[in-house]
């Protein structure tokens, strides 16, 4: 038989906060830090003492919620989730449970059968839980991480493949980047996916048993796991047996899920109002003021850089998924010759300069080739002063010593050679020092051609006019 998928992704978001959701502890590094340094009374557990929720934080989440379309809700509810986990100090935690901060929004995607529209549940707000390390007859508990404030993002179960579960998750980190509320840096666990799986007949409306996959921190591992379960219950389906519904983790190793407990519906966690802490109110004024100072979205750039600047997908798609790429692209473009296309640029851009960052390991942010001398060496490669092979000996310069393109030219004599009659002479010189491969072309080897093009831009020193040194060495060839 065959079967549908049905996927909902819940996304715990790290917010990039100083201080935790409920107390001023700084937020630290808790894969650098030295162990229970950022603790106090409150993220602690201790008796008697009390949260305060952290405005910013609420801010941040006010921010997601109107980036993916939500209702802000003008009151929402903390309550406590009541569960043991040794990492976490008061045996619950803080969250939101029927009233959360916002609600109803939705993400567009792009698929292979083109855009498709993923609606979102809910985004509300919660404190992540402590850090355990696991050593032979003990485990060690730090608490650096308790009271971190996150952001739980829940979709509606709209996607049915990881592909789309996939393509929804990267569209998330993109935003969240962009509204700098989070790093996106999925390796230090910042953003942690949760994968809800099920199977169902195709051409039936009935949910299926779900599984749920906890603690995803990477893309591939999350497309992994949701293809690992379609695979696995529809073939208990097959079989004629049922699924069950459990909670799941993922080992990366044997590149399958296994069991880790019981799945838990929202009764078993007895949720009920924090007593400690009064309903949550936003404010229109407050909801309009952090509108007001949304960023342009990925997919609002992504759809005017094609438009704007006549770029294709591709290149759009790579310039817009980091902010700080597409920023440093148009301060570029503003500064080009009016002569010079931004897709020029652009493949000057996603070519030889990444080529240079990723071997160099280094961010946009972090070069020493500034807009200017970006767009000043794109120029003299379009208007002719220097060939594309001599640009690229100027750019990897430039990336080095943060010199100018023209004084890098200027100092070694890079300046491209366009006199007809100093290229007719190298030719020439070529052709006398090479008369046996000259007749060989002149013979119907035509490849030879190419072979002494290489010869005079070499002793040109790759300062020839292109061009034009073509046109002289076919003119001397076929005389």
């Amino acid at each position: 038989m065959k079967y549908e998928p049905v996927i909902g992704l819940e996304v715990h978001v790290e917010l990039a906060t100083e201080s935790k959701m409920f107390c001023g502890c700084p937020v630290v590094d808790s894969i650098e830090s030295e162990p229970n340094t950022a603790v106090c009374p409150v993220c602690s557990g201790m008796p008697g003492a009390l949260p305060v929720a952290n405005e910013r934080a609420v801010e941040y989440g006010i921010r997601v919620g109107l980036a993916l379309g939500c209702t802000i809700e003008p009151v929402s509810i903390f309550a406590r989730k009541n569960y043991f986990y040794p990492d976490m100090p008061k045996a619950y935690q803080i969250s939101q449970f029927e009233e959360p901060l916002a609600t109803n929004g939705e993400m567009l995607i792009q698929t292979k059968e083109g855009e498709k529209v993923i609606r979102v549940l809910r985004a509300h707000l919660e404190e992540d839980a402590g850090k355990l390390t696991h050593v032979e007859g003990a485990s060690l508990v730090d608490l650096n991480r308790a009271g971190v404030p996150l952001l739980e993002i829940v979709s509606q179960p709209d996607m049915h493949s990881a592909a789309e579960a996939r393509a929804y998750a990267e569209n998330l980190r993109d935003i969240l980047r962009y509204l700098g509320v989070n790093s996106g840096d999925m390796e230090k666990g910042v953003i942690r996916f949760e994968a809800n799986t099920s199977v169902r007949p195709i051409g039936t409306e009935k949910l299926g048993i779900r599984t749920e996959v906890k603690n995803l921190n990477s893309f591939r591992a999350m497309e992994d796991a949701i293809n690992y379960e379609i695979a696995r219950q529809s073939k208990i389906l097959d079989e004629g047996d049922e699924v069950d519904q459990v909670t799941m983790g993922w080992d990366e190793a044997k590149s399958q899920t296994y069991t880790m407990r019981g799945k838990e519906d929202s009764h078993d966690y007895r949720y009920f109002p924090e007593p400690d802490l009064p309903p949550l109110k936003v404010d229109h004024a407050w909801c309009e003021r952090v509108r007001a100072n949304l960023p342009e979205l990925p997919h609002a750039k992504f759809e005017r850089f094609l438009t704007e600047f006549n770029l294709n997908e591709y290149d759009a798609k790579v310039l817009v998924v980091d902010k700080a790429i597409a920023e440093y692209f148009e301060d570029t473009v503003n500064r080009l010759s009016s002569t010079v296309k931004p897709k020029v640029l652009s493949n000057w851009m996603t070519g030889e300069l990444f080529s240079l960052m990723n071997q160099s390991e280094v961010g946009i942010n972090e070069i020493k080739v500034t807009p200017e001398a970006l767009a000043e060496l794109v120029t003299l490669v379009a208007e002719g002063e220097i060939n594309k092979n001599t640009g690229k000996e100027v750019l990897g310069d430039v990336f080095k010593s943060g010199k100018s393109p023209k004084a890098i030219v200027a100092e070694k004599g890079l300046g491209q050679v366009s006199d007809g009659d100093l290229i007719g002479a190298l030719v020439s010189d070529i052709l006398n020092a090479h008369q046996a491969e000259a007749t060989s072309y002149r013979e119907g080897k035509t490849g030879v051609a190419n072979w002494l093009f290489g010869q005079v831009m070499q002793k040109a020193r790759g300062r020839a006019n292109p061009q034009i040194l073509r046109e002289e060495l076919m003119r001397q060839l076929d005389r």
